[in-house]
């Protein structure tokens, strides 16, 4: 069973990983020619896993499918200073429950559903937390 990412976060950082702190994160993924790609994402941990969303087809979800190393930073802009840095990988790509999810990420993070414009095909990422610093 893979560890928590509670587990591996220390106790005064474990605040960041809470839906009420609205802590953001900025994922790193590998593009083709192995440069890195940054984007702000919005995330949740679901059962002590990290879970993020996004669309199919986009660049990052190209990149996990590829290569399923990431670097996350995950950083609550009211103390900026504070975050926490995660290195893991992808351990399952679904589309099912990508819509709930990408709804359950609105609800936290703007107090609504997202709007998912026709035709999008959410997908959701479980990461495999393998380092914190």
């Amino acid at each position: 069973m893979p560890n928590s990412i509670y587990d591996l976060t220390p106790t005064d950082l474990q605040n960041l990983l809470e839906d009420q702190t609205r802590a953001y994160a900025f994922l790193s993924t590998l593009m083709k020619n192995g440069s890195p790609q940054l984007t702000p994402i919005w995330f949740n941990v679901e059962d002590g896993m990290l879970t993020i969303n996004s669309v199919k087809g986009r660049v990052k979800d190209r990149n996990l499918r590829r290569d399923p190393r990431l670097a996350i930073v995950i950083m609550d802009f009211s103390k900026p200073l504070e975050y926490i840095q995660v290195r893991g990988r992808v351990s399952d790509i679904t589309e099912e429950g990508g819509e709930e999810h990408i709804h359950a990420l609105g609800q936290k993070y703007q107090g609504k559903n997202w709007n998912i414009p026709e035709g999008q095909i959410r997908v959701k990422y479980r990461i495999q937390v393998e380092a914190i610093s």
